[in-house]
């Protein structure tokens, strides 16, 4: 078994051959060892300047004339080519704007409309997030589809002349596990249905692949490891082949082919434009097109490089420092199945992540009885990973 001192020296090698490490420079952090990036990230630095020049100057001094000269306008594509790299998809293919829920609706839709007849099952992840599965059910009633719960390991079987779309989550927020993308968009597409992926937990915490896979749509969050802050706007990923089919539930003026022809009728933009609805929200889009500068330079390979070793390097020290039998891992020790974050099973979770918040250590807690943490390769360093761990093992054992 390895000694505090042992581990902790191990940590301070790791931080020092960081090729990253030069990043959390650009955080805004304390004394606090926080791992809850994979729920809300951490504030890059640079953006209230920012912000504080989007309030005062643009809207404060140019008003209406930063919709043009601004570039308010144009927010929503352009931040969204910004995110594109960052999942694996070429330009032209995402817009950013409303919730993670309201994409789904539209994704999930507007997969079953173009499905087509005789397509009259869609299949949703048994273990996701509760609102894609409020969504699926709703989305369900609306296209007069029938929705099937499976597990993501039963989707291939569960494929069939029925299926319309599947919708999927790339990472499961309790346990961490990283499903397998490509094998799942590829038998989806096999059986003539429709991909859809939810990504807020892998986006900018591992590579994706989206157009290298072929996935059809996918929608994510920009709060948790883009660092976009508390409701930031969500984005939407069609695919270029898909695009002229793409029929969305929530046809609005700002995705009209001529938004200010004002016409009674409706004719869809061309490309992922169709997916915008109403009047971009400006303040925490911009924020976020602010926050997206800390990406500059860095390829999402380093990061998953450094995300595998910082929650194996965490596994470690919790085996090494906490009291046997007290926690047991539920995150996938395989690489290949996990995501950026540990899950631990606990007794006692919701008190024991209350007592490691009030120590300095924040993670979250998820019913019943899981202790998670998030770990954001950006400005999580292996000193912090290593105090955790300790820190839970005086926890447990007081």
């Amino acid at each position: 078994m390895s000694e505090p001192n042992e581990l902790a020296a191990r940590a301070e090698k790791l931080d020092a051959a960081d090729g990253l490490a030069h990043k959390r420079a650009e955080f805004v952090l304390d004394d606090v060892v926080y791992l809850d990036g994979n729920s809300l990230g951490a504030l890059p630095a640079h953006v209230p300047g920012r912000v504080a020049d989007v309030v005062r100057r643009q809207w404060g001094e140019l008003r209406i004339r930063s919709w043009e000269e601004s570039g308010w306008w144009t927010a929503p594509e352009r931040i969204g080519d910004r995110i594109a790299p960052l999942v694996g998809a070429a330009a032209g293919q995402i817009v950013v704007g409303d919730s993670t829920s309201v994409n789904v609706f539209k994704a999930l839709v507007a997969a079953a409309r173009m499905a087509g007849d005789g397509r009259d099952e869609i299949l949703v992840d048994a273990t996701t997030f509760p609102t894609d599965g409020y969504i699926a059910e709703s989305a369900a009633r609306m296209t007069g589809r029938t929705l099937r719960p499976v597990t993501p390991a039963e989707v291939p079987d569960a494929l069939g002349a029925r299926t319309a779309a599947v919708l999927l989550n790339h990472v499961d927020y309790r346990t961490g596990r990283l499903h397998d993308l490509p094998s799942l968009t590829a038998a989806v597409r096999a059986a003539g249905a429709v991909s859809v992926w939810d990504l807020c937990h892998s986006a900018g915490a591992l590579p994706v692949g989206l157009d290298e896979h072929g996935v059809d749509l996918a929608v994510g969050c920009t709060y948790k490891y883009l660092n976009g802050g508390p409701g930031s706007p969500a984005y939407l990923y069609v695919r270029h082949g898909l695009q002229d089919r793409f029929d969305s539930p929530l046809p609005g003026w700002n995705s009209h082919a001529a938004p200010f022809g004002m016409h009674r009728d409706f004719t869809a933009a061309p490309g992922a434009l169709r997916g915008r609805v109403g009047t971009p929200d400006i303040l925490s889009m911009l924020a976020l097109e602010a926050a997206l500068d800390v990406w500059d330079g860095v390829p999402v390979e380093a990061v998953r490089a450094k995300s595998l070793a910082l929650t194996d390097f965490f596994l470690e020290c919790v085996e090494a420092y906490a009291p046997a039998g007290r926690v047991e891992p539920v995150t996938p020790a395989a690489h290949a199945e996990r995501g950026s974050q540990v899950a631990l099973r606990c007794a006692d979770a919701g008190d024991v992540m209350k007592e490691l918040i009030a120590r300095g250590v924040v993670g979250d807690f998820r019913h019943p009885d899981v202790l998670r943490f998030g770990f954001t390769p950006l400005y999580v360093s292996f000193a912090d990973t290593e105090r955790a761990a300790r820190v839970l093992a005086d926890v447990l054992g007081g």
